[in-house]
């Protein structure tokens, strides 16, 4: 393996955890979810007060499952201001329907209530800065809109520590495309191979890092096997506790760390 310069890092489930029981309660269609839609409701109900709950869950719900259905075919992000045009279609109102303080409203509405559900493990804080000191930091995320991203960083207390954020919103393209991976590097001047990516999804971190040549370590908290039909990766921990003992062996040449 090349001289690790730097290492790049997934978001949610690598850096911070997602947690969806954070997230509000909703009583909708003799159901109990937990969603944003309610407090999106609240926001979007002056602009068609016809649109009750239930239509607008459903519209909501919709929306989201035909976005993962275009990001499915080419790995081509669907943002979030595209994202709340296919609900508003979706619910009959065109876009002089929908004035653009409306959808800003909309946008920060979801993202605070996501960034209420991410939880930034403790121990993360202290080896970043310690990584700091020697690697170049960076993000790269699936992430339909990079202010909250940045919200979610800046909550931890981290942000200053990376050299570069890129969220696939603003590059257009997710995970494994080579596209985000290579801007990531041309953005701390370097070449993938002197980069470690660290992400949790072995289709999308392990396969699109291996891609460009970049070496990776799986974050396989649960022990899971490796998918068929995806080479083995550099590395596999359990937890970023365990990067630094990792990228001390990466220098010393390839090797995949064992928990068997």
């Amino acid at each position: 393996m090349t001289a690790c310069r730097a290492v790049l890092f997934d978001l949610f489930d690598t850096l911070v955890h997602f947690d969806r029981d954070r997230l509000p309660l909703l009583h909708v269609n003799g159901r109990t979810v937990r969603s944003t839609a309610g407090h999106l409701h609240e926001v979007f109900r002056p602009l068609a007060p016809e649109v009750d709950l239930p239509r607008f869950v459903d519209a909501l719900l919709w929306s989201w499952q035909e976005a993962e259905r275009m990001r499915a075919v080419d790995h081509r992000e669907v943002a979030a201001p595209q994202r709340f045009e296919l609900l508003f279609r979706r619910l009959g109102l065109g876009p002089a329907a929908i004035p653009p303080d409306a959808v800003h409203h909309l946008l920060q509405t979801h993202g605070r209530e996501l960034s209420k559900a991410s939880e930034f493990p403790a121990h993360h804080g202290p080896l970043l800065r310690r990584l700091a000191r020697e690697y170049r930091l960076a993000v790269v995320s699936n992430f339909d809109y990079t202010p909250t991203a940045r919200r979610i960083l800046d909550t931890a207390g981290v942000t200053e520590l990376f050299g570069t954020i890129v969220v696939s919103d603003e590059v257009g393209w997710r995970k494994p495309k080579a596209l985000i991976f290579e801007e990531a590097c041309r953005r701390l001047s370097i070449e993938p191979a002197q980069a470690l990516f660290v992400g949790d999804r072995a289709d999308i971190d392990v396969v699109g890092a291996q891609a460009v040549g970049m070496p990776v370590a799986w974050i396989n908290r649960g022990g899971e096997p490796l998918p068929p039909g995806i080479a083995p990766p550099d590395f596999e921990i359990r937890d970023l506790a365990e990067l630094e003992g990792i990228l001390a062996r990466a220098s010393q040449g390839p090797s995949r760390a064992s928990h068997d």
